[in-house]
């Protein structure tokens, strides 16, 4: 058929220039929408495996008894109803990351904040002290938290050793005050030792800060100087909003390790008894003295590795994964604005 004649046999209308341009337009964009997906490729197939496949299963298996020795029983929600009507230890170990979560995210990162601002001050030896800061966080966590708990131990730790001294001194002058703590003996003292633990070997998120303070522009901080800004003005106003992202970043990882802590309770708990067991051993001292270090990832795992109840434990795996995804959802919201000339 002659180009430009319909199938009828009258003249077909002219290709206007717009319908072409559209029509490569078109073509382009399914080309690179093929290229881009063709990239995306093993990113996508490692999610769907590795991430979306798992978070199926794990809502599957939380609907069955399983103890990965026999196939899965359906059991409904039996698994659920234990979870919120029957576990009152998970909810003590609940309360306890909850309490990581208040107390130790927000102390670490404030901590780290305040020694950053100090280094960047440093004149001399400012390379040394940030070494020196740093290298708490290079230690092992097994190894720093033995070392926490001889150095806290109620009778023959240093740390007593000194505080029974100053009662000693004060009891003198006639004030009797007991300035020696059970420390990991003690349920009340217990995590507030773990949150020390956690502040000394702060120096990981410390370097982000550093890197985060420096990269502030002076010029800001001339400027507010001008306007008659003091010091906590200038760190409101100026040094905030420009950290806010790094702020966002420590609290987002901050609550992800707080939901998973397990290796420093688990090895204080077993230390403080005088044990050393691994493996489903472990539950036997996770959570020591009276539950008080017992976290939500502790009593996951004991749940499926020491009494073998797989499917009791995805529920409880599910759990924590929803609780994650609220809060850093939350915190996202909360953060939005990244722009220091917008934030407030």
């Amino acid at each position: 058929m002659p180009t430009g004649v319909a199938r009828n046999g009258t003249a077909a209308p002219p290709e206007s220039a717009d319908t072409r341009r559209e029509g490569l337009f078109d073509r382009l964009s399914r080309k690179k929408t093929l290229v881009a997906l063709a990239f995306l490729t093993p990113m996508l197939l490692g999610v769907t495996v590795f991430f979306v496949y798992p978070l199926i299963m794990t809502v599957y298996y939380s609907l069955t008894s399983f103890n990965m020795l026999s196939p899965p029983k359906w059991n409904n929600f039996a698994n659920w109803k234990y979870l919120f009507t029957q576990d009152k230890v998970m909810r003590t170990a609940a309360v306890n990351t909850l309490w990581f979560i208040v107390v130790m995210v927000p102390v670490r990162i404030v901590g780290a904040m305040f020694v950053a601002s100090v280094l960047t001050r440093a004149r001399r030896a400012g390379g040394l002290f940030r070494t020196l800061f740093y290298l708490p966080a290079l230690i092992p966590p097994v190894a720093s938290t033995i070392a926490f708990v001889y150095v806290l131990n109620p009778t023959s730790g240093p740390v007593n050793i000194a505080l029974g001294k100053i009662s000693q001194l004060l009891g003198v002058i006639g004030i009797h005050l007991d300035l020696t703590p059970g420390w990991f003996t003690n349920p009340l003292w217990a995590k507030p030792s773990l949150v020390m633990l956690g502040l000394w070997a702060v120096g990981d998120i410390m370097v982000i800060f550093l890197a985060s303070l420096l990269d502030v522009p002076t010029e800001q901080y001339e400027a507010a100087q001008i306007d008659g800004a003091g010091s906590f003005a200038q760190f409101r106003f100026v040094t905030l909003p420009n950290i806010r992202p790094v702020i966002l970043f420590t609290a987002v990882t901050g609550i992800i390790g707080a939901l998973q802590y397990f290796t420093q309770p688990a090895v204080a708990s077993a230390t403080a008894q005088g044990k050393a067991t691994v493996g489903a051993g472990m539950s036997t001292t996770l959570g020591w003295p009276n539950n008080s270090t017992l976290t939500y990832g502790q009593w996951l795992y004991n749940e499926a590795f020491g009494y073998g109840k797989m499917g009791y434990a995805s529920a409880l795996a599910f759990i924590m994964f929803v609780v994650s995804a609220v809060i850093i959802v939350l915190l996202l919201r909360r953060f939005s604005e990244f722009n220091p000339e917008v934030a407030s």
